[in-house]
């Protein structure tokens, strides 16, 4: 959707969704598993049922000294399908589990392995996705009963069908999943060419997109990015956490120096409980404060029911057809802004700061074009925070109602029609879809009112030229012009 501003103000703006390529995440980033097919449930003492090969994985693990029977939790079924569950009572910020940095699945596993070499110059989540998609294949892979856990697919928008997807018709999630996609499958066509098939000795079996997107979606899904010098790791074991809205804290995963075995150190991966818990409760973390629900649904394949998780980005772009394109550039990069910048409405929440003197700034010509020139470099943007004109103001409000009223003609329900179909139990993708579409239309229904308001106002607002006259002493409070200067306007 794109609204651009009228060719008399010589600047544009346009409004898309912001895509979400990988791996630009801000905190931990684990998984949300599909319910698995076995009817097995966790009883609350220290004996859990699971399923035969979670079983085989658990006994994997304590052959290779990361768990005993010490160790407080152990995997479980749970209601988002695979989870970690206390065998006892843990204690607030107590530690849950440890795994030695050998069975780590990082750019540095990938290096010790026979692909480094020719994986060398890949970004790393490139090199990490092909070394999974390679060891899942390998019968004497080290990590061949952690593989045989994984899901085939999560929730996420990316593993949609075309039926699914068409249920976030209107949604910046759809362009978001639609582009990431695409990127994707660009990322792996090139891979296929440079890397694979020039190299059939090490990759005997086939590799295909859909391997790809496995790979791709387990790293998105699971991957921590938040340890010392880590910046892409998967944890065996530690990845079976699940996300809790409960939780309101992001530090519970550190990277520590430790016994790895009877007669060996190594970093370890220790992780902590944020809560405190009961034996038989699932332990859980938070996945990201700062992830709007749609990246919660890219990125894992489930959304909060909390309305604040909900987000609309606006996206703001300075013409280059604007004839003051160069001064306005300028004068963005100066304030930690560029050519085009994004701005998260979420909801219920103030506009973020930088937004109203941006779009200023964009819609900026006319007989405010005079504030562009190099004398006022240093504190434009300070003028550009108030009110500049009523034509200014007037335009930036226009056109964000325009936006906003295009983008709610393209979703294909109602708000109410959304919260109708609510009332029913949902497959858990439409209950995402219909979850995503009916947030962003609040949040565009919000920022419409927003700027009603704001048109409502535009006569009792101090514009730039009151506001400088006052300064000068030359305007009376009631906004007057004092003296003779009065007939020079």
């Amino acid at each position: 959707m794109a609204s651009v501003f009228p060719a008399c103000s010589g600047s544009a703006s346009l409004f898309q969704g912001r895509n979400f390529f990988p791996f630009a995440t801000k905190g931990s980033c684990l998984h949300l598993k599909r319910s698995l097919s076995a009817k097995c449930v966790a009883s609350l003492g220290t004996e859990i049922s699971v399923p035969p090969a979670v079983d085989t994985f658990w006994q994997w693990l304590k052959e290779e000294g990361v768990v005993s029977s010490k160790t407080p939790v152990k995997p479980g079924v749970v209601p988002e399908g695979l989870g970690l569950v206390a065998l006892k009572d843990i204690s607030r910020n107590d530690v849950v589990l440890q795994v030695p940095k050998r069975l780590w699945i990082n750019p540095d596993a990938v290096a010790a392995s026979e692909i480094g070499k020719v994986c060398s110059g890949l970004k790393p989540w490139l090199a990490v996705a092909l070394f999974l998609v390679r060891e899942r294949s390998k019968d004497d892979s080290l990590w061949k009963h952690y593989f045989s856990i994984l899901p085939k697919e999560t929730d996420s928008t990316i593993y949609w069908s075309e039926e699914e997807l068409s249920e976030l018709k209107g949604t910046q999630l759809l362009n978001s999943t639609l582009s990431l996609k695409e990127y994707v499958k660009s990322e792996f066509r090139r891979l296929e060419e440079e890397i694979i098939l020039p190299n059939r000795k090490l990759f005997p079996s086939p590799i295909t997109i859909d391997d790809f997107f496995w790979a791709f979606g387990i790293l998105r899904s699971r991957a921590f990015s938040r340890l010392r010098n880590e910046n892409l790791v998967v944890i065996p074991l530690a990845d079976l956490i699940n996300h809790s809205a409960r939780v309101t804290t992001e530090d519970h995963a550190y990277e520590i120096k430790g016994a790895a075995g009877l007669f060996s150190w190594d970093y370890l991966f220790s992780l902590r409980s944020p809560l405190s818990l009961k034996a038989g409760d699932q332990v859980y973390i938070q996945y990201d404060l700062n992830k709007s629900n749609a990246e919660l649904a890219l990125d894992y394949g489930f959304i909060e029911p909390n309305a604040d998780r909900n987000a609309y980005t606006l996206t703001l772009q300075i013409s280059e057809s604007d004839p003051f394109f160069g001064d306005k550039l300028d004068i963005a990069e100066s304030n930690g802004f560029g050519e085009t910048a994004y701005f998260d409405i979420f909801y219920n929440r103030p506009l973020p700061p930088g937004l109203l003197p941006y779009l200023r700034l964009v819609a900026l010509g006319g007989t405010d074009a005079f504030l562009l020139e190099s004398i006022f470099r240093n504190s434009i943007w300070g003028h550009l925070e108030l009110p500049v004109s009523r034509d200014n103001e007037e335009l930036i409000c226009r056109v964000i109602r325009e936006t906003c009223k295009t983008a709610l003609a393209g979703y294909h329900t109602t708000i109410e029609e959304d919260q109708k179909l609510k009332e029913a139990k949902l497959d858990s993708r439409l209950a995402i879809a219909v979850g995503i579409r009916e947030g962003e239309k609040q949040l565009l229904q919000q920022i419409d009112e927003i700027f009603k308001e704001k048109e409502l106002e535009l006569a009792q607002l101090e514009y730039y030229q009151e506001r400088r006259l006052k300064d000068l002493g030359l305007c009376g409070e009631s906004g007057d012009i004092l003296g003779d200067l009065g007939k020079f306007f």
